[in-house]
């Protein structure tokens, strides 16, 4: 099929143009890719749902459409080409040279028709690029470009191709290089003058923080060496600012193009902020453009419509308003969520995808986990297709193995697929029902309530995708169509992804669920069928994450609670020459009074028996050294009778305790109550929001109980994990529990100390703490002594 293309705006003369680029001073490198998203972008932001292919299935359509065209076909060609000061690099994806054929392979799910024609002409503009690329490479005087669509689910592919001559495509692309010209050259300056900046910066504090220097120096190190580093180091010594400052530093001398500074809670992004702020006020630090990388939840100004131009007033015209709007996020620098809205709806277009063209020219980026380590991830995707030198510091780190767990987890329920095929156009109401008989019935098949299978039923892996095509057409059809429907599409596609990923690293479970009964007792009739839950649950996310990881230029991972470094190096994947420092903490051992309350057991038989010892070693500590205290607890039944059992038994003791259900108000009214002149005993759960990641200095808190070892609660489900982390690991290295358990322990217990002046008590109130497997994996500066209770 021949194209015949519109004609573009970027003309230029290339000769006239080329010299007037050759300015001396400074040079810049451009993909291929970003020089045309600059240049080539027009008219409507369009996010409707288009089916797409995944970046594996991306790899396998390029992979059979090369093994279609024979021997001599080339693949993967490196090109690269000046234009006065600018550098343009590319990789073309496939060359024909019996048909003198370039090639730009783009694999979707469907037919090219339904691909919006703003994105038609932006893979036309790469090709063209390339075109002219490879034809100064190879002397040629014409080329014939081909776009091959490829749909991976008809395994089809419909090519559109034009034949070019050498002249017209270098005038197209000197065009692209010329329009580009002017910001390639504020931003060469803005790099040479960040550069030099950073060599100039200084510390913040002034002076280091004892273990600070350590910290810094060995962060320092990973990003100059280009490695991976993990580093356990203690509260109070300043973690964050001990790892950016280091890292900002490496940028000019090692060529790091930008920075990730990534949490895994939401609460972590803040303290980052600020050290950046910190590090921005003196004059060094104003060349730095740092942006936080909003969640869509938190920055769509529409939520009820849909991305593009014919529903949403902001994505409208984005492209003709979004220069004007990216020069002035560039020159203002520092772009928090505030920042990036207020500029964004002043020039009429959509802060989220502000935010998402911004990150190309931010040097510092502050997120989530999910933006680099999700298989969806944005930063990722934009590291390997513009070839940045990226340096990563993840911040409690410990939560990032459960936290790319769940990225990489996903669950079905039946009910979902019931309301599903209720509300479902008839187009899809076949495949959806078939989907609910299948899922019912491997529910039915299920040995017991809860069953692992050795592999998912190829019938069944077949009716998924039968209910994620006609899903996929569906809203193919109806590109501006939202509500449940289309959000248990993208549920079910990320399921079906997981499954056919499916090996030893996840489990594939079946549960089944308590029927439903009605306001009478009956049971609903929507569930006279047996109710259940499919899992893919993830146990061992590194075969995910590897490669990531090698791609990198250098990552630092920092916690007060990594040991042992292989239970993070084994489960994320990481590199095996990945370094490994423990600071010191910044306080003397004495300034901590650690003591393990013998004789009582918190396991689950010896709960009711243990009661009233724990709550006596409590009340005892309390009167003999009054102020603010948090214990902590397995579960909120437990906290629920200790905290019963010490109210009846003390009544003038003070306490508070966690709920259930604490929104942000009711978690703030918790902390509040941690008066510096305040006595109390606060209860908690060991693994809460109030167990890390909460700061109260000096007064505020002097001590803490901990009145369980943390382990996973037994279950059908924890067995299995247990079993499958057992087979891979091997049994001995307890990496399904006791490893786990140990972290929260000592991340609870780092509540207790903040700074070098805080002194205070902490209470091992379990037996088990004097095993030898367990006081291993605790802090050897506790020492901790013995208590009768």
């Amino acid at each position: 099929m021949r194209e015949v293309l519109p004609s573009t705006p970027v003309t230029a003369d290339a000769t006239a143009a080329a010299a007037a680029a050759a300015a001396p001073g400074w040079h810049y490198t451009v993909s291929v890719r970003a020089l045309c998203e600059f240049t080539a972008k027009r008219g409507d932001l369009d996010r409707r749902f288009t089916p797409t292919a995944t970046a594996l299935e991306g790899l396998q359509g390029q992979q059979t459409v090369a093994n279609r065209r024979g021997q001599d076909y080339e693949t993967e060609i490196a090109l690269e080409g000046l234009y006065g000061a600018l550098r343009i690099r590319g990789r073309a994806d496939g060359y024909d040279p019996r048909r003198r054929c370039l090639e730009e392979i783009k694999t979707i799910r469907g037919h090219p028709d339904e691909i919006p024609e703003n994105r038609r002409q932006l893979h036309w503009a790469q090709l063209q690029c390339y075109g002219a690329l490879f034809c100064r490479a190879r002397g040629l005087a014409e080329i014939a470009l081909a776009l091959v669509y490829f749909d991976v689910a008809a395994q089809t592919e419909v090519e559109l191709r034009q034949v070019f001559g050498a002249e017209e495509l270098d005038q197209i692309f000197a065009g692209r290089c010329a329009a580009f010209l002017a910001w390639a050259q504020q931003e060469a300056e803005h790099r040479r003058a960040r550069d030099a900046a950073l060599q100039a910066l200084a510390f913040p504090k002034g002076t280091f923080r004892a273990g600070q220097r350590d910290l810094a120096a060995a962060a320092y190190r990973a990003a100059a060496n280009g490695r991976c580093l993990l580093a356990q180091a203690p509260t109070g010594i300043g973690k964050t600012v001990g790892t950016l400052f280091p890292l900002l530093r490496a940028m000019p001398a090692h060529g790091i193009d930008k920075l990730a500074y990534l949490t895994c809670k939401g609460t972590g992004r803040l303290p980052a902020l600020e050290a950046l702020q910190a590090l921005r006020a003196g004059a060094a630090g104003q060349a730095l453009r740092v942006l936080a990388m909003v969640p869509k939840t938190q920055a769509c100004e529409h939520p009820d419509k849909a991305c593009h131009g014919d529903a949403c007033p902001l994505a409208r015209g984005f492209y003709e308003r979004l220069p004007a709007a990216r020069e002035e996020a560039v020159a203002e620098g520092w772009l928090d969520a505030a920042a990036q809205r207020r500029i964004a709806l002043r020039h009429g277009i959509c802060p989220y995808y502000l935010g998402q063209e911004l990150l190309r020219w931010a040097d510092v980026l502050v997120g989530d986990v999910q933006h680099l380590f999700d298989s969806s991830g944005q930063l990722w995707g934009l590291m390997q297709a513009l070839n940045w030198q990226l340096a990563v510091l993840v911040d409690e780190a410990h939560n990032l193995v459960e936290r790319t767990r769940q990225m990489y987890s996903a669950e079905l329920q039946l009910s979902q697929i019931r309301t599903a095929a209720k509300v479902a156009p008839a187009m899809v109401s076949g495949p959806l029902h078939g989907l609910l008989q299948a899922t019912e019935d491997l529910v039915a098949d299920a040995a017991a309530p809860y069953a692992v299978l050795e592999a998912v039923p190829d019938a069944y892996t077949q009716a998924l995708q039968a209910a994620v095509g006609a899903l996929s057409e569906h809203f193919h059809q109806h590109p501006l169509s939202l509500g449940p429907l289309l959000n248990f599409f993208f549920e079910l596609q990320r399921f079906l992804r997981l499954v056919e990923a499916l090996s030893d690293h996840s489990l594939f479970d079946v549960q089944t669920l308590a029927r439903e009964r009605s306001s009478a007792g009956d049971v609903d009739a929507d569930a006279a069928a047996a109710d259940g839950v499919l899992c893919v649950r993830n146990v061992a996310p590194a075969c995910f994450l590897r490669q990531r990881f090698r791609d990198l230029h250098s990552v630092t991972l920092f916690s007060a609670t990594l040991s042992p470094p292989d239970y993070a190096i084994r489960l994320l994947g990481l590199p095996e020459n990945t370094a490994w420092i423990d600071v010191p903490p910044a306080f003397p051992a004495e300034h901590l009074s650690v003591q393990v309350a013998d004789g009582i057991s918190t396991r689950f038989a010896h709960r009711d028996k243990s009661l009233q010892r724990l709550v006596d070693v409590i009340a005892r500590q309390f009167d003999a050294h009054p102020g603010n205290y948090l214990a902590f607890f397995s579960s909120f039944d437990y906290l629920d009778k200790a905290a019963s059992l010490l109210a009846l038994r003390r009544a003038d003791i003070t306490q508070w305790r966690q709920d259930r259900r604490m929104g942000a108000a009711a978690r703030q009214d918790f902390l509040a109550r941690f008066d510096p002149q305040g006595q109390g005993i606060a209860f908690a759960v060991l693994g809460g929001v109030f167990a890390e990641g909460v700061d109260l200095p000096g007064a505020k808190l002097i001590g803490a109980f901990i009145a369980t070892l943390g382990l996973p609660p037994v279950s059908a489900t924890q067995d299995q994990i247990t079993a499958r982390m057992d087979k891979l690991f091997g049994a001995e290295h307890g990496y399904a529990d006791l490893i786990p358990a140990m972290q929260k322990v000592v991340q609870a217990a780092g509540r207790v100390l903040r700074t070098p002046e805080d002194r205070g008590w902490l209470w091992l109130l379990d037996d088990r703490y004097r095993r030898g497997d367990v006081a291993a994996l605790l802090p050897p500066w506790w020492g901790p002594g013995t208590s009768a209770p």
